[in-house]
């Protein structure tokens, strides 16, 4: 143990903390260097702990911790820095999950491109939901497994050790030079991954990209609770998840969304396509053995979206990923019917994800013409019946709309809906996601439930408590927000009319496609082509710096959408589509504007900005 003065430090941190902490999914969205998302944060609060000071407007001051909560937040850094000051380590060595399950497999999924043996070695139990057959048939991961009875036992092995151990209080381990990897489980709240020695330090970008990509970071509820168990040396007490709370969250989804099947809720979006993904894959190798996966991805999609889908394909030979053209000149019905004959003659199995509308050029497919394509028979290239597609889609931009009851556009094909539920779902309270299926694609649910388990991404108690206050309010939040867009686009058509504005028609609308998110094209001016993309992508900067300077308290340089308030604004390129190839990147202006904002002031500071170019 430390001397007390480290904990003593954390209790006031605790107790000063500002809300914003524990109460929002980004913490100080205008103090944000991306570059410099992992480091400022903890950097900061370094030097006020060496200055011994934890008052209250230092800690509000200090900067946004990660980029998102799903790869960390202001309590997960303070958690795992206490913890690698504890050990002597650096504070990037610890990495807290949510999941139990998930940073076992982030191990396993380095050491399978590396080619290195692990031994999972656990004193007690594994965690709840870790079955080691799946995980080495359906993931591709190879491992032994051996019970030994104390740490001290652990001798050196020709490759990686994991050790796994269960405890009720976040207490300092003694750290055994044989062990590489530490994963320290702590029911309900999640668990701790310690990466020990410098032998291991370059598996820490690999461990935090599955962190944001497959999982999230422990909730900032969890940490508060392991924070305080660590400070006072006492046993955490976890609330555990309401029925009630759970059977209201999946009693709004049926309704929300016109179906009958069991949906499932994760911890975030992304733990939900991960589920979703893994889930189909089982379900091709039991009754499609030996043919090709192809999950087949919009090239401009959610970065998110389209870097899970290569990383899954990256671990197995058997799955690929195919690109898919849907926005701008490229029309989503053609490019599917294009890329599902192509798949057919191969007689693979393809899986299609598609956000509808589209992110960012918020479009719509002709709905009858995408049902048609969906649903035509085709042939493999030896004249059998090929198989039919399921279609993935995100329904983020509008939950609301009924894609999946028995007479609803997609009701003959293979659908399954799923939303990120830091959207409207929640608010932007917390990151909890879900999905469901329609009546042709309720099959599918048992293993994509299966594999949400497997990887312990469902829910968490608060997350389900949030959802089910928030839920039932949803779509009357969709309508105002849809209504504040509108009048925002329309004022923008009338002052600025050289800028392209991407948003739904009033047809769309009246169809139930109600958005509150449009991206804005900016006129442009130069010589060259270069020089009108140069001189754009500037005016992006300027008009949003000018919002969110002018109007700070609402408008936010941040990626959220469907928030109970205020307006966000970002440039997809350098934000969602982080990880999508440069050549089909959108460097335009993305707006989402929530229910509860200043109308008037956001069309005056607009005015502003057209009088200034």
């Amino acid at each position: 143990m430390k001397a007390p003065k480290l904990l003593d430090y954390i209790k006031d941190v605790l107790k000063n903390r500002p809300s914003d902490w524990l109460d929002l999914t980004t913490h100080r969205l205008d103090i944000y260097n991306e570059s410099l998302a992992k480091t400022q944060f903890l950097d900061e609060f370094e030097a006020l702990y060496t200055n011994n000071n934890s008052e209250k407007s230092a800690l509000y001051d200090l900067p946004t911790a990660y980029d998102y909560i799903r790869l960390g937040h202001p309590l997960s850094s303070v958690l795992e820095w206490t913890i690698a000051k504890e050990h002597d380590l650096k504070s990037e060595s610890v990495i807290s999950f949510s999941s139990q399950t998930v940073p076992v497999l982030s191990v396993l999924r380095a050491n399978l491109f590396k080619n290195k043996n692990t031994q999972i070695l656990y004193t007690n139990a594994l965690p709840a939901s870790f079955d080691p057959d799946l995980i080495k048939r359906i993931y591709g991961y190879n491992f032994e497994l051996k019970k030994v009875e104390r740490l001290e036992d652990v001798t050196i092995y020709d490759g990686s050790t994991i050790f796994i151990s269960e405890y009720n209080t976040i207490e300092t381990i003694e750290l055994n030079p044989n062990v590489d990897f530490y994963i320290n489980l702590y029911p309900e709240l999640g668990s701790i991954l310690v990466i020990n020695g410098a032998k291991n330090k370059h598996y820490i970008s690999d461990i935090q990209h599955v962190r944001r990509r497959e999982t999230i970071a422990m909730t900032p509820s969890n940490c508060l609770l392991a924070l305080n168990s660590l400070t006072e040396q006492t046993a955490y007490n976890v609330k555990h998840t309401n029925p009630n709370d759970k059977a209201n969250v999946l009693r709004e989804i049926n309704t929300i969304t016109n179906s009958a099947s069991q949906a499932v809720v994760g911890s975030s979006g992304l733990s939900i396509q991960y589920a979703i993904m893994m889930g189909l894959v089982h379900t091709a190798l039991d009754h499609h053995k030996g043919k090709a996966i192809k999950f087949i991805v919009p090239t401009n999609c959610y970065g998110g979206t389209n870097d899970q889908a290569r990383r899954v394909a990256a671990c197995l030979d058997h799955v690929d990923v195919v690109d898919l053209e849907v926005d701008g000149d490229n029309d989503m019905v053609n490019s599917i019917d294009t890329v599902l004959n192509k798949v057919a003659e191969e007689n693979a199995i393809p899986y299609i994800i598609a956000e509808i509308p589209t992110n960012p050029r918020v479009e719509v497919p002709d709905l009858e013409a995408l049902n048609n394509v969906l649903s035509k028979v085709r042939k493999t290239a030896s004249g059998e019946t090929a198989i039919d597609p399921v279609f993935i889609l995100d329904q983020t931009f509008c939950p609301n709309v009924h894609f999946l009851g028995e007479n609803d556009t997609l009701a003959a094909v293979r659908t399954i809906s799923y939303v990120s539920g830091s959207k409207f779902p929640s608010g932007g309270k917390c990151t909890a996601g879900y999905c469901v299926a329609n009546k042709k694609a309720e099959d599918l649910m048992a293993n994509i439930g299966l594999h949400l388990d497997l990887c312990d991404n469902e829910a968490t108690a608060l997350q389900y408590e949030i959802l089910a206050k928030q839920m039932p309010s949803m779509n009357q939040r969709i309508a105002d927000a849809y209504t504040n867009t509108r009048a925002f686009v329309n004022f923008i058509h009338d002052h600025l009319p050289g800028a392209k504005i991407n948003f739904v028609s009033e047809e769309l609308a009246e169809q139930g496609f109600t958005p509150s998110v449009f991206s804005l094209d900016l006129p442009t001016k130069g010589d060259t082509a270069e020089e009108k993309e140069t001189y754009k992508r500037a005016l992006n900067h300027k008009l949003i710096n000018l919002m969110i300077t002018k109007i700070p308290d609402e408008s936010k340089y941040c990626v959220s959408y469907g928030q109970l308030k205020g307006v966000y604004w970002t440039i997809p390129a350098t934000s969602t589509q982080g990880t999508t190839k440069e050549g089909d990147k959108d460097y335009i202006a993305r707006v989402a504007l929530s229910p509860d904002m200043d109308l008037e002031m956001h069309k005056s500071v607009f005015l502003e900005f057209v009088q200034g170019i």
